[in-house]
């Protein structure tokens, strides 16, 4: 199955928190039970700036991909969130970005679940 199309915007400076649903061609929900995930913002598709890495390991500001965004982990739903304080530090004006999930460990399936394009939207007013 080809990766999902979607293209956002990040507003600098503001938490970015959206949920993805992995759903199959029934559109019943896909159980992510045991997975993990991962998915980089770079310059460009096989470019070497990286400007986020987002994994299952959560980092202290919550930044990362939550396969817990509810309470039903069957319920195929992956968080997406990237604090504030991350944002306001990104200096790009387009990034491209993919997301994927690996299930196993001793021969792991990785499935490309979306690719995009993001685009920054500079914020003016800052933290002080």
């Amino acid at each position: 199955m080809a990766a999902g199309k979607y293209n956002f915007t990040i507003e600098q400076g503001t938490t970015v928190d959206f949920e993805v649903a992995y759903k199959d061609s029934n559109s019943s929900p896909i159980d992510l039970t045991n997975y993990t995930g991962r998915m980089q913002l770079k310059d460009k598709v096989g470019g070497s700036t990286t400007h986020i890495i987002l994994n299952s390991s959560l980092a202290n500001d919550g930044t990362g991909l939550n396969f817990n965004a509810t309470a039903d982990d069957s319920d195929g739903t992956i968080g997406v969130f990237i604090s504030a304080n991350s944002s306001s530090a990104f200096n790009f004006t387009q990034a491209v970005y993919d997301l994927e999930i690996i299930s196993g460990s001793d021969f792991p399936i990785v499935t490309r679940l979306l690719e995009g394009v993001v685009k920054l939207s500079k914020e003016v007013t800052t933290a002080s």
